[in-house]
């Protein structure tokens, strides 16, 4: 194990804690209000969110908001090292097992997302993400950006937050991240890589 890997390993274990003893009814319900006022001026176009697992702070009330003046969709994953797809999602629609952990929509209608709402273990001011270590939201990321115009807003508890997140160069920035504290704009940006 390289040092890089080592130190998002030992980053991962420790927000994983944080994030865990930051879970509760009501940072979820602060949560929720403020991703619903960040997402509001996307009314209309394409969304994408996520449907929690473990200890994940949950989007679900304001994805089901959302899906009744546009598209919302959530991430697929259809193999290891590959981008994610996103599948039109309802409230109430039929779901299977997605692997992972997680559950998709039955029928895979795609969506392509002008707007993510995304998980993450950790973040930090400069609006660093570490997420699982599938590396999936970055590969996502980089080609939707590559195309045009998408905003990503992480999803967590503010107890997420961590000085400094072990980054690679291949790590996607996210635009925003939205907490039961607020909504955090990040202060130098890390440069995005296109290529």
């Amino acid at each position: 194990m390289d040092d890089l890997t080592q130190a998002k390993a030992l980053a991962r274990k420790a927000a994983f804690a944080r994030r865990k003893d930051a879970k509760s009814a009501e940072r979820d319900a602060a949560a929720i209000a403020h991703l619903l006022e960040a997402v509001l001026p996307y009314k209309g176009r394409a969304i994408s969110g996520y449907l929690p697992i473990r200890t994940e702070v949950d989007p679900v009330p304001v994805m089901a908001a959302m899906a009744a003046w546009g598209p919302v969709s959530v991430p697929v994953i259809k193999a290891k090292g590959e981008p994610l797809e996103f599948h039109r999602w309802e409230p109430g629609c039929e779901m299977v097992e997605g692997g992972f952990g997680t559950f998709v929509p039955a029928k895979a209608e795609l969506v392509v997302p002008e707007l993510l709402i995304v998980p993450l273990v950790a973040f930090d001011q400069r609006g660093g993400r570490l997420g699982y270590g599938g590396g999936f939201y970055d590969r996502t990321l980089q080609g939707l950006r590559s195309r045009g115009e998408v905003t990503a807003l992480g999803y967590a508890f503010a107890a997420q937050e961590a000085d400094d997140i072990p980054l690679e160069q291949t790590d996607q920035p996210l635009d925003a991240i939205v907490t039961d504290e607020g909504v955090l704009r990040p202060k130098g940006n890390r440069p995005r890589s296109r290529s």
